[in-house]
Protein backbone atom coordinates (compact mmCIF):
# COMPACT_ATOMS: atom_id res chain seq x y z
CA UNK A 1 0.00 0.00 0.00
CA UNK A 2 1.37 3.39 -0.98
CA UNK A 3 1.24 6.58 1.05
CA UNK A 4 2.19 10.24 0.75
CA UNK A 5 4.69 12.35 2.71
CA UNK A 6 5.01 16.12 2.84
CA UNK A 7 8.36 17.70 3.80
CA UNK A 8 7.75 20.94 5.70
CA UNK A 9 9.88 23.36 7.67
CA UNK A 10 11.19 26.90 7.59
CA UNK A 11 13.25 28.05 4.58
CA UNK A 12 16.76 26.72 3.89
CA UNK A 13 16.73 23.67 6.18
CA UNK A 14 17.34 21.20 3.31
CA UNK A 15 13.85 20.08 2.27
CA UNK A 16 14.61 20.01 -1.47
CA UNK A 17 17.89 18.18 -0.87
CA UNK A 18 16.06 15.42 1.01
CA UNK A 19 13.40 15.35 -1.71
CA UNK A 20 16.07 14.79 -4.38
CA UNK A 21 17.70 12.11 -2.21
CA UNK A 22 14.45 10.14 -1.79
CA UNK A 23 13.40 10.51 -5.42
CA UNK A 24 16.86 9.53 -6.65
CA UNK A 25 17.09 12.43 -9.12
CA UNK A 26 18.00 16.11 -8.95
CA UNK A 27 14.49 17.30 -9.74
CA UNK A 28 14.12 20.17 -7.28
CA UNK A 29 16.32 23.24 -7.54
CA UNK A 30 18.77 23.56 -4.64
CA UNK A 31 20.71 26.67 -3.63
CA UNK A 32 22.28 28.11 -0.49
CA UNK A 33 19.89 31.05 -0.30
CA UNK A 34 16.52 30.62 1.47
CA UNK A 35 13.18 30.58 -0.32
CA UNK A 36 14.25 28.80 -3.53
CA UNK A 37 11.23 26.45 -3.59
CA UNK A 38 7.86 28.12 -4.17
CA UNK A 39 5.47 25.61 -5.71
CA UNK A 40 4.94 22.21 -4.19
CA UNK A 41 6.64 19.51 -6.25
CA UNK A 42 5.60 15.85 -6.21
CA UNK A 43 7.67 12.79 -7.01
CA UNK A 44 7.87 9.02 -6.53
CA UNK A 45 10.13 8.35 -3.53
CA UNK A 46 11.84 5.12 -2.55
CA UNK A 47 13.44 4.15 0.74
CA UNK A 48 14.43 0.51 1.07
CA UNK A 49 11.39 -1.54 0.06
CA UNK A 50 9.01 1.40 0.61
CA UNK A 51 7.52 3.29 -2.32
CA UNK A 52 5.57 6.47 -1.66
CA UNK A 53 4.58 9.88 -3.01
CA UNK A 54 6.83 12.61 -1.67
CA UNK A 55 5.93 16.32 -1.76
CA UNK A 56 8.50 19.11 -1.51
CA UNK A 57 7.02 22.33 -0.18
CA UNK A 58 7.97 25.99 0.20
CA UNK A 59 9.49 27.13 3.48
CA UNK A 60 6.94 28.18 6.09
CA UNK A 61 7.07 31.91 6.80
CA UNK A 62 4.93 34.39 8.71
CA UNK A 63 3.30 36.66 6.12
CA UNK A 64 -0.03 38.20 5.10
CA UNK A 65 -2.23 35.96 2.91
CA UNK A 66 -2.13 38.39 -0.04
CA UNK A 67 1.68 38.51 -0.25
CA UNK A 68 3.81 36.10 -2.25
CA UNK A 69 5.09 34.45 0.94
CA UNK A 70 1.49 34.11 2.16
CA UNK A 71 0.44 32.38 -1.07
CA UNK A 72 3.46 30.07 -0.75
CA UNK A 73 2.37 29.19 2.79
CA UNK A 74 -1.13 28.39 1.51
CA UNK A 75 0.41 25.91 -0.95
CA UNK A 76 2.33 24.27 1.91
CA UNK A 77 -0.80 24.04 4.05
CA UNK A 78 -2.63 22.40 1.13
CA UNK A 79 0.16 19.81 0.91
CA UNK A 80 -0.16 19.16 4.67
CA UNK A 81 -3.88 18.59 4.25
CA UNK A 82 -3.43 16.07 1.42
CA UNK A 83 -0.61 13.93 2.87
CA UNK A 84 -0.69 10.86 5.14
CA UNK A 85 2.34 11.83 7.24
CA UNK A 86 4.53 14.91 7.73
CA UNK A 87 8.31 15.14 7.77
CA UNK A 88 8.99 18.22 9.89
CA UNK A 89 12.57 19.33 9.27
CA UNK A 90 14.84 21.61 11.29
CA UNK A 91 18.45 22.72 10.85
CA UNK A 92 20.49 20.93 13.54
CA UNK A 93 23.47 23.26 13.07
CA UNK A 94 21.45 26.39 13.81
CA UNK A 95 19.19 24.82 16.42
CA UNK A 96 15.61 25.72 17.23
CA UNK A 97 14.31 29.13 16.26
CA UNK A 98 11.04 30.86 17.23
CA UNK A 99 9.82 30.14 13.69
CA UNK A 100 10.39 26.39 14.21
CA UNK A 101 8.37 26.49 17.42
CA UNK A 102 5.51 28.42 15.81
CA UNK A 103 5.21 26.05 12.88
CA UNK A 104 5.56 22.99 15.09
CA UNK A 105 2.22 24.05 16.60
CA UNK A 106 0.74 24.31 13.10
CA UNK A 107 1.93 20.81 12.21
CA UNK A 108 0.69 19.43 15.53
CA UNK A 109 -2.82 20.79 14.88
CA UNK A 110 -2.96 18.90 11.55
CA UNK A 111 -3.63 15.72 13.51
CA UNK A 112 -1.40 13.55 11.33
CA UNK A 113 1.67 11.44 12.13
CA UNK A 114 4.72 13.71 12.36
CA UNK A 115 8.33 12.58 11.95
CA UNK A 116 10.81 15.12 13.31
CA UNK A 117 14.01 15.29 11.23
CA UNK A 118 17.13 17.15 12.39
CA UNK A 119 18.98 17.77 9.12
CA UNK A 120 22.66 18.67 8.69
CA UNK A 121 23.59 16.47 11.68
CA UNK A 122 26.83 15.15 10.21
CA UNK A 123 29.80 15.58 12.53
CA UNK A 124 29.59 17.13 15.97
CA UNK A 125 28.20 20.45 14.83
CA UNK A 126 24.61 19.22 14.89
CA UNK A 127 24.54 17.43 18.24
CA UNK A 128 23.31 20.44 20.22
CA UNK A 129 20.56 21.26 17.74
CA UNK A 130 19.38 17.66 17.71
CA UNK A 131 19.06 17.67 21.49
CA UNK A 132 17.16 20.98 21.38
CA UNK A 133 14.61 19.40 19.02
CA UNK A 134 13.23 17.32 21.89
CA UNK A 135 11.68 20.56 23.16
CA UNK A 136 9.22 20.70 20.25
CA UNK A 137 7.21 17.81 21.68
CA UNK A 138 7.00 16.02 18.31
CA UNK A 139 8.77 12.86 19.42
CA UNK A 140 12.37 11.78 19.13
CA UNK A 141 14.26 13.69 16.42
CA UNK A 142 16.05 11.68 13.73
CA UNK A 143 19.62 12.88 13.07
CA UNK A 144 19.96 13.07 9.31
CA UNK A 145 22.20 14.40 6.58
CA UNK A 146 20.23 14.75 3.35
CA UNK A 147 23.36 15.95 1.52
CA UNK A 148 25.43 12.88 2.41
CA UNK A 149 22.65 10.29 2.83
CA UNK A 150 23.33 9.60 6.50
CA UNK A 151 20.53 8.49 8.85
CA UNK A 152 18.19 7.12 6.16
CA UNK A 153 17.90 3.77 7.95
CA UNK A 154 16.55 5.57 11.03
CA UNK A 155 14.10 7.43 8.80
CA UNK A 156 12.94 4.09 7.38
CA UNK A 157 12.24 2.75 10.88
CA UNK A 158 10.39 5.95 11.79
CA UNK A 159 8.17 5.66 8.71
CA UNK A 160 7.31 2.06 9.57
CA UNK A 161 6.41 3.08 13.14
CA UNK A 162 4.36 6.12 12.08
CA UNK A 163 2.44 4.34 9.29
CA UNK A 164 2.28 0.65 10.25
CA UNK A 165 -0.71 -0.16 8.04
CA UNK A 166 0.63 1.53 4.90
CA UNK A 167 4.16 0.18 5.23
CA UNK A 168 3.23 -3.44 5.93
CA UNK A 169 2.55 -5.70 2.94
CA UNK A 170 -0.36 -7.83 4.05
CA UNK A 171 -0.91 -11.41 2.96
CA UNK A 172 -4.11 -10.40 1.18
CA UNK A 173 -2.19 -7.96 -0.99
CA UNK A 174 0.28 -10.67 -1.91
CA UNK A 175 -2.56 -13.05 -2.84
CA UNK A 176 -4.19 -10.35 -4.98
CA UNK A 177 -0.90 -9.79 -6.81
CA UNK A 178 -0.62 -13.54 -7.49
CA UNK A 179 -4.21 -13.63 -8.82
CA UNK A 180 -3.46 -10.69 -11.12
CA UNK A 181 -0.39 -12.50 -12.47
CA UNK A 182 -2.50 -15.64 -13.10
CA UNK A 183 -5.15 -13.58 -14.91
CA UNK A 184 -2.46 -11.98 -17.06
CA UNK A 185 -1.30 -15.42 -18.18
CA UNK A 186 -4.78 -16.44 -19.34
CA UNK A 187 -5.36 -16.41 -23.11
CA UNK A 188 -8.38 -14.29 -24.11
CA UNK A 189 -11.30 -16.28 -25.52
CA UNK A 190 -11.90 -15.75 -29.23
CA UNK A 191 -14.76 -13.35 -29.83
CA UNK A 192 -14.35 -11.55 -26.53
CA UNK A 193 -13.28 -7.92 -26.68
CA UNK A 194 -9.91 -7.29 -25.08
CA UNK A 195 -9.88 -4.53 -22.47
CA UNK A 196 -8.61 -1.25 -23.86
CA UNK A 197 -5.21 -0.16 -22.65
CA UNK A 198 -5.22 3.22 -20.92
CA UNK A 199 -3.95 5.99 -23.17
CA UNK A 200 -0.54 7.28 -22.26
CA UNK A 201 -0.73 10.99 -21.41
CA UNK A 202 0.76 13.46 -23.89
CA UNK A 203 3.75 15.24 -22.36
CA UNK A 204 3.23 18.97 -22.84
CA UNK A 205 5.69 21.68 -21.76
CA UNK A 206 4.36 25.24 -21.51
CA UNK A 207 7.09 27.78 -22.34
CA UNK A 208 7.13 31.51 -22.75
CA UNK A 209 8.43 34.82 -21.46
CA UNK A 210 7.97 35.76 -17.79
CA UNK A 211 4.43 36.72 -16.75
CA UNK A 212 2.83 35.32 -19.91
CA UNK A 213 0.25 33.42 -17.82
CA UNK A 214 1.62 29.86 -17.95
CA UNK A 215 0.74 28.87 -14.38
CA UNK A 216 -2.69 30.52 -14.60
CA UNK A 217 -3.47 28.56 -17.76
CA UNK A 218 -2.50 25.22 -16.19
CA UNK A 219 -4.53 26.01 -13.07
CA UNK A 220 -7.58 26.65 -15.24
CA UNK A 221 -7.08 23.32 -17.05
CA UNK A 222 -6.78 21.57 -13.67
CA UNK A 223 -9.77 23.38 -12.20
CA UNK A 224 -7.88 24.25 -8.99
CA UNK A 225 -5.15 26.60 -7.74
CA UNK A 226 -2.45 23.97 -7.89
CA UNK A 227 0.35 26.31 -9.02
CA UNK A 228 1.44 29.57 -7.45
CA UNK A 229 0.30 32.61 -9.44
CA UNK A 230 0.29 36.38 -8.99
CA UNK A 231 1.02 39.71 -10.67
CA UNK A 232 4.76 39.41 -9.95
CA UNK A 233 6.93 38.27 -12.86
CA UNK A 234 9.17 35.24 -12.39
CA UNK A 235 7.18 33.48 -9.65
CA UNK A 236 7.71 29.98 -11.07
CA UNK A 237 11.18 28.53 -10.59
CA UNK A 238 10.96 24.74 -10.68
CA UNK A 239 9.41 22.91 -13.63
CA UNK A 240 6.34 21.36 -12.01
CA UNK A 241 4.62 18.32 -13.56
CA UNK A 242 0.86 17.80 -13.13
CA UNK A 243 -1.53 15.30 -14.74
CA UNK A 244 -4.98 16.18 -16.04
CA UNK A 245 -7.57 14.69 -18.38
CA UNK A 246 -9.35 17.42 -20.34
CA UNK A 247 -12.11 16.63 -22.85
CA UNK A 248 -11.13 12.96 -22.65
CA UNK A 249 -7.48 13.64 -23.57
CA UNK A 250 -4.90 12.73 -20.87
CA UNK A 251 -2.12 15.29 -20.53
CA UNK A 252 1.02 15.56 -18.43
CA UNK A 253 1.64 19.30 -18.20
CA UNK A 254 4.97 20.88 -17.26
CA UNK A 255 4.82 24.42 -15.90
CA UNK A 256 8.14 26.16 -16.48
CA UNK A 257 9.92 29.35 -15.51
CA UNK A 258 9.77 32.32 -17.87
CA UNK A 259 12.62 32.49 -20.38
CA UNK A 260 14.39 35.80 -20.94
CA UNK A 261 17.33 36.64 -23.18
CA UNK A 262 20.49 34.98 -21.93
CA UNK A 263 22.33 38.32 -21.85
CA UNK A 264 19.79 39.64 -19.33
CA UNK A 265 20.17 36.74 -16.89
CA UNK A 266 22.69 37.54 -14.17
CA UNK A 267 21.23 35.70 -11.20
CA UNK A 268 22.45 32.14 -10.65
CA UNK A 269 18.99 30.99 -9.55
CA UNK A 270 17.37 32.32 -12.73
CA UNK A 271 19.97 30.44 -14.76
CA UNK A 272 19.06 27.23 -12.92
CA UNK A 273 15.35 27.89 -13.52
CA UNK A 274 15.93 28.49 -17.25
CA UNK A 275 18.00 25.30 -17.53
CA UNK A 276 15.21 23.37 -15.78
CA UNK A 277 12.66 24.80 -18.24
CA UNK A 278 14.79 23.75 -21.22
CA UNK A 279 15.18 20.27 -19.73
CA UNK A 280 11.38 19.98 -19.47
CA UNK A 281 11.14 21.02 -23.13
CA UNK A 282 13.57 18.29 -24.19
CA UNK A 283 11.53 15.60 -22.44
CA UNK A 284 8.17 16.89 -23.77
CA UNK A 285 6.38 15.73 -26.92
CA UNK A 286 4.38 18.89 -27.59
CA UNK A 287 5.48 22.39 -26.56
CA UNK A 288 2.98 25.20 -26.08
CA UNK A 289 4.60 28.62 -26.48
CA UNK A 290 2.46 31.13 -24.64
CA UNK A 291 2.51 34.69 -25.98
CA UNK A 292 1.11 37.65 -24.06
CA UNK A 293 -1.38 39.36 -26.37
CA UNK A 294 -0.83 42.69 -24.62
CA UNK A 295 2.83 42.57 -25.67
CA UNK A 296 3.55 42.09 -29.38
CA UNK A 297 5.32 39.11 -30.91
CA UNK A 298 8.96 39.69 -29.92
CA UNK A 299 12.34 38.30 -30.84
CA UNK A 300 12.47 36.19 -27.67
CA UNK A 301 9.32 34.33 -28.76
CA UNK A 302 11.04 33.57 -32.07
CA UNK A 303 14.13 32.32 -30.27
CA UNK A 304 12.06 29.96 -28.12
CA UNK A 305 10.14 28.65 -31.13
CA UNK A 306 13.34 28.12 -33.09
CA UNK A 307 14.84 26.24 -30.14
CA UNK A 308 11.78 23.97 -29.96
CA UNK A 309 11.98 23.29 -33.71
CA UNK A 310 15.69 22.45 -33.53
CA UNK A 311 14.96 20.09 -30.66
CA UNK A 312 12.38 18.35 -32.88
CA UNK A 313 9.24 18.86 -30.79
CA UNK A 314 5.69 19.49 -32.01
CA UNK A 315 4.67 23.11 -31.54
CA UNK A 316 1.47 24.95 -30.62
CA UNK A 317 1.30 28.73 -30.12
CA UNK A 318 -1.15 30.00 -27.51
CA UNK A 319 -2.10 33.66 -27.84
CA UNK A 320 -2.94 34.31 -24.18
CA UNK A 321 -4.91 37.29 -22.78
CA UNK A 322 -6.62 37.63 -26.15
CA UNK A 323 -9.69 39.06 -24.38
CA UNK A 324 -7.68 42.21 -23.55
CA UNK A 325 -6.99 43.25 -27.17
CA UNK A 326 -9.35 44.10 -30.07
CA UNK A 327 -9.98 41.19 -32.42
CA UNK A 328 -10.03 42.96 -35.77
CA UNK A 329 -7.85 40.85 -38.09
CA UNK A 330 -5.73 39.61 -35.19
CA UNK A 331 -5.65 35.94 -36.21
CA UNK A 332 -4.89 36.73 -39.86
CA UNK A 333 -2.03 39.10 -39.03
CA UNK A 334 -0.54 36.66 -36.55
CA UNK A 335 -0.75 33.76 -39.03
CA UNK A 336 1.04 35.72 -41.74
CA UNK A 337 3.69 36.95 -39.34
CA UNK A 338 4.47 33.52 -37.87
CA UNK A 339 4.53 31.72 -41.24
CA UNK A 340 6.96 34.36 -42.48
CA UNK A 341 9.22 34.35 -39.42
CA UNK A 342 9.05 30.59 -38.66
CA UNK A 343 9.08 28.80 -42.02
CA UNK A 344 10.62 25.70 -40.39
CA UNK A 345 7.26 25.02 -38.65
CA UNK A 346 4.92 26.47 -41.25
CA UNK A 347 1.26 25.97 -40.45
CA UNK A 348 1.78 25.77 -36.67
CA UNK A 349 -1.58 25.93 -34.82
CA UNK A 350 -2.36 29.36 -33.29
CA UNK A 351 -4.99 29.40 -30.54
CA UNK A 352 -6.35 32.68 -29.10
CA UNK A 353 -7.25 32.05 -25.46
CA UNK A 354 -7.59 33.49 -21.98
CA UNK A 355 -6.08 31.42 -19.19
CA UNK A 356 -7.70 33.59 -16.52
CA UNK A 357 -11.24 33.46 -17.95
CA UNK A 358 -10.97 29.93 -19.37
CA UNK A 359 -11.71 30.91 -22.97
CA UNK A 360 -10.29 28.78 -25.79
CA UNK A 361 -9.14 25.84 -23.62
CA UNK A 362 -11.06 23.29 -25.72
CA UNK A 363 -9.37 24.54 -28.89
CA UNK A 364 -5.96 24.50 -27.20
CA UNK A 365 -6.28 20.86 -26.06
CA UNK A 366 -7.59 19.86 -29.50
CA UNK A 367 -4.59 21.58 -31.12
CA UNK A 368 -2.22 19.74 -28.77
CA UNK A 369 -3.79 16.38 -29.66
CA UNK A 370 -3.66 17.20 -33.39
CA UNK A 371 -0.01 18.31 -33.22
CA UNK A 372 0.90 15.14 -31.32
CA UNK A 373 -0.79 13.03 -34.01
CA UNK A 374 1.09 14.82 -36.81
CA UNK A 375 4.36 14.48 -34.85
CA UNK A 376 3.87 10.68 -34.78
CA UNK A 377 2.74 10.39 -38.41
CA UNK A 378 4.47 7.95 -40.77
CA UNK A 379 4.29 8.01 -44.56
CA UNK A 380 4.58 4.83 -46.65
CA UNK A 381 7.51 4.49 -49.02
CA UNK A 382 5.46 4.18 -52.24
CA UNK A 383 3.66 7.54 -51.87
CA UNK A 384 6.98 9.16 -50.95
CA UNK A 385 8.66 7.98 -54.15
CA UNK A 386 5.68 8.98 -56.26
CA UNK A 387 5.97 12.42 -54.68
CA UNK A 388 9.72 12.46 -55.43
CA UNK A 389 9.11 11.57 -59.06
CA UNK A 390 6.48 14.29 -59.41
CA UNK A 391 8.55 17.09 -57.86
CA UNK A 392 11.65 16.20 -59.88
CA UNK A 393 9.59 16.29 -63.08
CA UNK A 394 8.13 19.67 -62.17
CA UNK A 395 11.36 21.15 -60.84
CA UNK A 396 14.51 19.02 -61.32
CA UNK A 397 17.55 19.78 -59.18
CA UNK A 398 19.96 22.23 -60.78
CA UNK A 399 23.13 21.02 -62.45
CA UNK A 400 26.25 21.95 -60.50
CA UNK A 401 29.55 22.41 -62.41
CA UNK A 402 27.88 20.99 -65.50
CA UNK A 403 26.99 17.69 -63.78
CA UNK A 404 23.44 16.58 -63.07
CA UNK A 405 22.28 15.54 -59.58
CA UNK A 406 20.27 12.30 -59.54
CA UNK A 407 17.53 11.84 -56.89
CA UNK A 408 17.03 8.09 -56.62
CA UNK A 409 14.96 7.04 -53.62
CA UNK A 410 13.21 8.38 -50.50
CA UNK A 411 11.97 6.70 -47.32
CA UNK A 412 10.89 7.61 -43.78
CA UNK A 413 12.91 5.66 -41.20
CA UNK A 414 11.25 7.21 -38.13
CA UNK A 415 8.75 9.70 -36.78
CA UNK A 416 8.77 11.95 -33.67
CA UNK A 417 9.48 14.23 -35.56
CA UNK A 418 8.91 12.99 -39.14
CA UNK A 419 12.37 12.19 -40.52
CA UNK A 420 13.10 11.31 -44.15
CA UNK A 421 16.16 9.99 -45.96
CA UNK A 422 16.84 10.87 -49.61
CA UNK A 423 19.35 8.76 -51.54
CA UNK A 424 20.97 10.76 -54.29
CA UNK A 425 24.24 11.44 -56.05
CA UNK A 426 26.61 14.24 -54.99
CA UNK A 427 24.97 15.03 -51.64
CA UNK A 428 27.37 17.89 -50.98
CA UNK A 429 26.28 19.65 -54.18
CA UNK A 430 22.52 19.78 -53.48
CA UNK A 431 21.63 23.46 -52.82
CA UNK A 432 19.95 24.42 -49.55
CA UNK A 433 17.18 26.11 -51.52
CA UNK A 434 16.29 22.80 -53.21
CA UNK A 435 16.26 20.99 -49.85
CA UNK A 436 13.79 23.60 -48.55
CA UNK A 437 11.72 23.06 -51.70
CA UNK A 438 11.54 19.33 -50.98
CA UNK A 439 10.70 19.86 -47.30
CA UNK A 440 7.89 22.30 -48.14
CA UNK A 441 6.57 19.84 -50.71
CA UNK A 442 6.56 17.02 -48.15
CA UNK A 443 4.76 19.24 -45.63
CA UNK A 444 2.01 20.24 -48.09
CA UNK A 445 1.58 16.87 -49.82
CA UNK A 446 1.37 14.72 -46.69
CA UNK A 447 -0.30 17.29 -44.41
CA UNK A 448 2.43 17.83 -41.80
CA UNK A 449 1.75 21.36 -40.46
CA UNK A 450 3.48 22.81 -37.44
CA UNK A 451 6.14 20.14 -36.89
CA UNK A 452 9.83 20.22 -37.81
CA UNK A 453 10.73 17.93 -40.70
CA UNK A 454 14.13 16.27 -40.91
CA UNK A 455 15.54 15.50 -44.39
CA UNK A 456 18.87 13.68 -44.54
CA UNK A 457 20.78 13.19 -47.81
CA UNK A 458 22.71 9.98 -48.35
CA UNK A 459 24.96 8.89 -51.15
CA UNK A 460 25.53 5.23 -51.99
CA UNK A 461 29.12 4.06 -52.07
CA UNK A 462 30.67 3.93 -55.53
CA UNK A 463 32.00 0.38 -56.07
CA UNK A 464 34.44 1.71 -58.72
CA UNK A 465 35.83 4.55 -56.58
CA UNK A 466 39.15 2.73 -56.00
Amino acid sequence: MTFSLAIVGRPNVGKSTLFNRLVGKKLALVDDRPGVTRDRREGEGRLGDLTFRIVDTAGLEEATPASLEGRMRAQTEAAIGDCDAILFMIDARIGLTPTDRAFADLVRKAGKPVILVANKSEGRGGEAGTLEAFGLGLGDPIPLSAEHGEGLSDLYDALCDALPEQTRLEEEDEEEEEEEEDDADEVPVEGEAEPEKPRRPIKVAVLGRPNAGKSTLINKLLGEDRLLTGPEAGITRDSISVNVTYAGIPLELFDTAGLRKRSRIDDKLEKLSAADALRAMKFAEVVVILIDATRPFEEQDLRIADLVAREGRALVIGYNKADLVPRGGLATRLREEIDHLLPQVKGVPIVPLSGLMGHGLDKLVAAIASAHKVWNKRVATNPLNRFLQQVTENHPPPAVSGRRIKLRYMTQPKARPPSFVLFCSRTDAVPESYIRYLVNGIRETFDLPGVPIRLTLREKDNPYAD
